[in-house]
């Protein structure tokens, strides 16, 4: 008999003789079932806030601020309209150009769901915000008016916290101000904040200057003439950055902690689940003991007995895998969530795509812990002494 054949053989009659030690194998199912739903589900959240994070930015525009972060940084008035006009900024079709100066407060709230008190981003924007940001798109409503205490909300924070429908109104201590409408954004971060007119969000926070200044690039090399010419200017103590490549940099340090949490808790119940299947292997081993003596005495080779039970742990495993990805894809996938951005108060909603490259992270887990779990019992298996095994039948 060929090696395969050997092997085939074996294997089969290992995993038809699963019933009936079906209590032992379920620890491993269930075990590495937990894992991989854990795993998923962490993994989910990571990616999820990457992916809305790097959406946000775009490489045809540049974020120009005065300090090392946007609520930490200082504009000038009239440093903004230097920095609007820049060469290198794209000219709208009315002459002007293509930028937007914001500010950003960041408002006490009430979420509706809990009734907790929740922070979000308020962000006053200048008269080109839509056309510098095409992305942006009012679904409902309409577009606050200059001047008034007048919001758009971005769908993220509308689902996070609710209450925030059109026609509702929140009050600050400058006043109440109104929803008129409500905008989405492609799922960026910009869907987690709520807009308005930057000059009116500046007199109702008695504030001098902007936090920022965001134009539209003209052109390839539109960024290199724009950071040159800011540079070249002694009045600006500013910098400009990609915006792409600003919100990477900003959203970096809490996409590294989630991976690290997402891995870090993987690997600490993979680390139990490897000794749940390894013992669960054992138990298997030994009630088969007599069996795989038989079959030595048969002529039947040490590494078919190692290959069978190697594929009965990765048949276990796997199946654990597919039951905690469809756990994880039927809970999470298609869902939202919030989390700390890590550098301001406020929260960013994101939607969680559990699709096939995170399932085959899990299963990539889950044969790795059925391989370990497996690898010790099937060399136990091998080495089971056939005379004095046979003595027991």
């Amino acid at each position: 008999m060929s090696a395969f054949n050997e092997i085939g053989a074996v294997t089969g009659m290992g995993l038809r003789s699963v019933p009936a030690r079906l209590g032992t194998s379920m620890v491993v199912v269930v075990g590495i079932a937990v894992v991989v739903a854990v795993l998923v589900s962490a993994l989910a959240i990571a990616h999820g806030f990457s992916r809305a994070a790097a959406a946000t930015g775009s490489p045809r525009r540049a974020v120009v601020l005065g300090g090392t972060s946007e609520s930490s940084s200082q504009i000038a008035r009239e440093s903004a309209v230097k920095v609007s006009n820049a060469p290198g900024v794209v000219a709208g079709a009315d002459g002007q150009a293509v930028a937007s100066a914001e500010t950003v407060a960041f408002v006490p709230l009430t979420d509706q769901h809990t009734g907790l008190n929740a922070f979000a981003a308020l962000r006053g924007v200048g008269p080109q915000a839509f056309v510098l940001r095409p992305e942006f798109k009012l679904v409902e409503g309409r577009m606050f008016t200059r001047g008034a205490h007048e919001v758009v909300v971005g769908q993220g924070v509308r689902q996070r916290l609710g209450g925030l429908d059109v026609g509702s109104s929140f009050t600050l201590p400058n006043g109440d101000w109104q929803v008129v409408g409500s905008f989405e954004s492609g799922g960026d971060a910009h869907e987690s904040e709520l807009l308005t007119d930057a000059d009116t969000l500046l007199d109702a926070y008695r504030r001098m200057g902007y936090n920022s200044v965001t134009v539209a690039l003209d052109g390839n090399d539109g960024f290199e003439r724009f950071a040159a010419a800011l540079d070249a200017d002694p009045s600006l103590a500013v910098a400009a950055q990609r915006e792409n490549d600003y919100y990477a940099a900003e959203s970096r340090p809490v996409s590294v902690l989630l991976l690290i949490v997402a891995y870090g808790i993987g690997g600490i119940m993979a680390f139990g689940a490897v000794f749940g299947a390894l013992n669960t292997m054992y138990s298997a081993v030994s009630t088969r003991t007599t069996e795989i003596a038989t079959l030595r005495a048969m002529g039947f080779g040490a590494g078919a007995v190692v290959v069978s039970v190697l594929i009965e742990a990765l048949a276990l495993g796997l199946a654990g895998a597919l039951i905690g990805g469809l756990a994880a894809w039927l809970l999470l996938d298609g869902s939202a969530i919030s989390t700390m951005t890590g550098v301001t108060p406020s929260q960013l909603t994101f939607g969680l795509e559990v699709g096939p490259a995170l399932i085959a992270v899990g299963i990539a887990f889950a044969v790795a812990i059925a391989a370990i779990g497996g690898l010790f019992a099937a060399i136990r298996a091998a080495r089971v002494p056939v005379a004095s095994a046979m003595r027991m039948v």
